[in-house]
């Protein structure tokens, strides 16, 4: 609601396109009008100026946004405006003002078109493929030259009414119907063409039929009883973002980040949908799954009656990422949405609920570093060197406490599925081993490990829960009666014991372990919208397979969703990437599989950049030398820039070659808990850290043989390929992590033998490093400029 003089104004997902492509100062100046247009739309200082009339309850306006852009709007109310454009230039005006704006019945939407650039964008590449109209006539003497068929019309096979049908803007026909390649296409949809068109398109021209279109992207854009002339009612549609939200302000001075807060209709059923139970959502890198966990959260807090408790769970995997969606969620919601929610790892959550218990002491918590190098320890005492510490580890993690074994004969007839293959002798060896760490840990003084945290709080947390059963059985008998001594002896308080949440959501739910499903399953009772997660087991980088239907999560048929396009990173990256994965088989985190088919995305650019190395010093020279010219030629921030390494040693590495290079460049290490505040620099870590971070331009370091994946698993080819696969897949995971981190560049190095991960013919295509540093090659050229 406004008041006064004041307005509520409305931003499109079209003008975040425009102000991406137009930069900064533009970004920066339009957010100005915007508040100040939101304060007092009286103010003449807005230099409004009618242009013409939308239709029976909308006018169109210009307004000048010095000192060198405009944008325009519609004003379906007389305190109600959309910024629909935004130009630069002293053309700005005549610009905004032959741009073709028309409601989608499909979408409901306000689309805007501007159908002179996309003509001319189509003519472009007509002219480039015609004749030279100068050429000399052949001689009369010559053959005449063969005849060759006109190019096929790209869309020719579907009518008008089809692609009208599908969502595709009718003012976009004529374009169209004159488009010949995929090129051309490229082309016309880097004009911001409407988002529903776009999908259709892409869609269309890689073969995907009509239906499947229909039913994937038409119908979760679909808005029934729309009306085409109703302007007021297409200001008013709910995929519509005001600028009173200060997410939405905060997007609007920083483009990079929009997409992190803005729900695409694909989403928003996702995110808005009462389901009787759980819910899954899957889908890859960019795909938005986070997005849709945050707008999950504030919408089951819109439904919870008033209170002061918070009876809404939002957990990940790490300590960092727990953070990010608290910000997140901040900017999205405020503080009234996170009052309601507790936000925390799953690990961290363990603890509290371990904590609670008086009467369970656990020692002191090791790091994971140094519960390896207790593994270590373990192997030498007992002489049974041949079983490695990260197996052991895995092992200890993902069977035994998954299976809470704790007798041999447990452990020996545990179904171990997923697991590498062993044998029984192997199995009394291993708990051999299992054993004298748990003896360890024990001793005085006590220690525990995350692992075991997470186990005990299962545990604590199932007890709960079926003391909470039995009270409702007991209360059903009773005839629905809370009874005062059961109140007194109330786990949680209240009225008799309880769960301590209505919902969970879970985000990152490829890298959970066993035990953390168990203690989530029983910290709510089930019930409609219990638990709702997202996740992608293509980016899972840990040992984490689980099966949810196990642990009483179950997302029968419409429960389960997949996102399949990505607002981050471009069709060449991701193509790349997902290259990385070719014939490996992915769970969908329950018993069924998933695949990367249909998965594609919004935004177009050039093909990642390979950079071969003789040795580990000339790759880091080189390095450094790209990421100082990104930033002084192109101008991207440090902060905006990333270096991504296979591991811990190598960051010291690269932040020293950083430092002392002939340009040197400001390094910041990608810590446990992200990187501190305000610090300055090109962000460098491992790629486990990448997991949850997005940056403009992603520099892969040290992907070579024997590096990525390690050459400690090759022994593994022969003597357990069980082991050898699983560990193969999870290098190629982390490397498919890592790239799809990238929005607009993604640049990959190495030394001596590139990885077998990389594409076959990398070693022949790839830029030299050593040519660079000496000048004797082509400028690096950044695909990104």
């Amino acid at each position: 609601m406004t008041h006064g003089s004041g307005a509520r104004v409305i931003v499109t997902a079209q003008v975040e396109k425009d102000l991406q492509r137009l930069g900064h100062q533009a970004t920066n100046q339009v957010n100005d009008f915007v508040r100040r247009l939101r304060e007092d739309r009286t103010n003449r200082s807005l230099r409004l100026t009618p242009l013409r009339a939308a239709g029976r309850n909308g006018d169109l306006l210009l307004a000048a946004v010095p000192p060198r852009h405009a944008v325009l709007l519609l004003r379906t109310e007389e305190a109600r405006f959309t910024v629909l454009a935004a130009r630069q230039g002293e053309q700005a005006h005549d610009e905004l003002s032959r741009l073709t704006v028309s409601i989608n019945p499909i979408s409901g939407l306000v689309e805007v078109i501007d159908q002179a650039r996309a003509s001319d964008t189509v003519l472009t590449f007509l002219t480039r493929s015609a004749p030279d109209d100068h050429s000399e006539p052949a001689p009369q003497e010559q053959p005449a030259a063969p005849v060759h068929p006109l190019p096929t019309a790209l869309f020719g096979g579907y009518s008008d009414v089809t692609l009208t049908g599908l969502g595709v803007s009718r003012s976009l026909l004529p374009s169209i119907r004159r488009i010949t390649s995929r090129e051309q296409l490229d082309a016309i949809l880097t004009n911001n063409v409407p988002e529903l068109t776009r999908d259709v398109l892409l869609a269309l021209a890689d073969n995907t039929p009509v239906d499947e279109i229909r039913r994937r992207i038409t119908d979760a854009w679909h808005t029934p009883g729309t009306d085409p002339e109703d302007w007021a009612g297409a200001a008013r549609h709910p995929a519509l973002v005001s600028t009173e939200d200060d997410a939405v302000l905060d997007a609007l001075g920083n483009t990079f980040e929009a997409w992190r807060l803005f729900l695409h209709p694909e989403q928003r059923r996702l995110a808005t949908t009462r389901f009787k139970g759980s819910a899954k959502v899957t889908g890859g890198p960019g795909t938005g799954k986070t997005v849709v966990a945050l707008h999950r959260v504030r919408h089951l807090v819109a439904q919870l009656p008033p209170g002061y408790d918070r009876p809404v769970l939002l957990t990940t995997y790490n300590t960092s990422l727990a953070e990010d969606l608290r910000q997140r969620l901040r900017r999205l919601g405020g503080e009234d949405v996170l009052k309601r929610v507790r936000i925390e790892s799953v690990d961290a959550l363990a603890r509290s609920i371990v904590a609670e218990e008086p009467s369970v002491d656990l020692g002191r918590t090791l790091s994971d570093d140094a519960a390896m190098n207790l593994w270590h320890t373990v192997r030498i005492e007992t002489g049974l060197l041949h079983h490695e510490a990260d197996f052991l580890d895995d092992e200890f993690r993902h069977v035994v406490l998954a299976g809470q074994c704790t007798r041999y004969e447990q452990y020996r007839g545990i179904n171990r599925a997923g697991r590498p293959r062993i044998s029984t002798r192997q199995r009394r060896e291993i708990w051999t081993l299992m054993e004298a760490y748990r003896a360890s840990l024990s001793a005085s003084p006590r220690q525990t490990t995350f692992a075991i945290i997470a186990s005990e709080a299962a545990r604590i947390a199932g007890e709960r829960k079926r003391a909470y059963e039995k009270y409702l059985d007991y209360k059903e008998e009773q005839g629905g009666r809370d009874l005062i001594h059961r109140e007194a002896a109330s786990l949680m308080g209240g009225s008799g014991p309880r769960l301590p949440y209505r919902h969970i959501v879970i985000d990152e739910a490829q890298d959970l372990a066993a035990s953390h499903w168990r203690m989530l399953r029983a910290l709510v009772p089930e019930g409609p919208d219990d638990i709702f997660l997202v996740g992608d087991a293509h980016q899972r980088i840990y040992a984490n397979r689980s099966v949810l239907s196990h642990y009483g999560i179950r997302t029968p048929g419409r429960a389960s969703r997949r996102l399949t396009l990505s607002y981050r990173t471009t069709r060449e990256i991701l193509g790349s990437a997902g290259d990385m994965l070719a014939g490996q088989a992915f769970d969908d985190l329950d018993t069924g599989q998933d695949t990367l088919d249909g998965y594609r995305s919004v935004l177009t650019g050039h093909a990642p950049q390979y950079w071969h190395a003789p040795d580990w010093q000339t790759e880091l020279r080189a390095l450094a030398a790209l990421l100082f010219e990104r930033h002084e030629t192109y101008g991207t921030p440090y902060e905006a820039m990333a270096v991504a390494v296979p591991d811990g040693a190598a960051i010291t590495q690269v932040a020293y070659a950083l430092r002392t290079a002939e340009h040197p460049v400001p390094p910041v290490e990608i810590g446990p808990d992200g990187v501190p505040e305000g610090a300055h620099g090109v962000r460098v870590g491992t790629m486990h850290r990448f997991k949850g971070l997005e940056f403009q331009r992603v520099f892969i370091a040290g992907v070579s043989d024997g590096q990525v994946p390690h050459q400690r698993i090759e022994p593994y080819r022969l003597s357990n390929p069980d082991r050898y696969r699983q560990e193969e897949q999870r290098a190629r995971s982390l490397l498919f992590v890592a790239a799809t981190r990238a929005r607009d560049e993604l640049v990959v190095t190495w030394n001596g033998r590139p990885s077998r991960l990389l594409p076959c013919d990398v070693a022949h295509t790839a830029h030299s490093a050593t040519a660079l540093l000496t000048g004797h090659g082509p400028a690096s050229n950044s695909s990104a400029a």
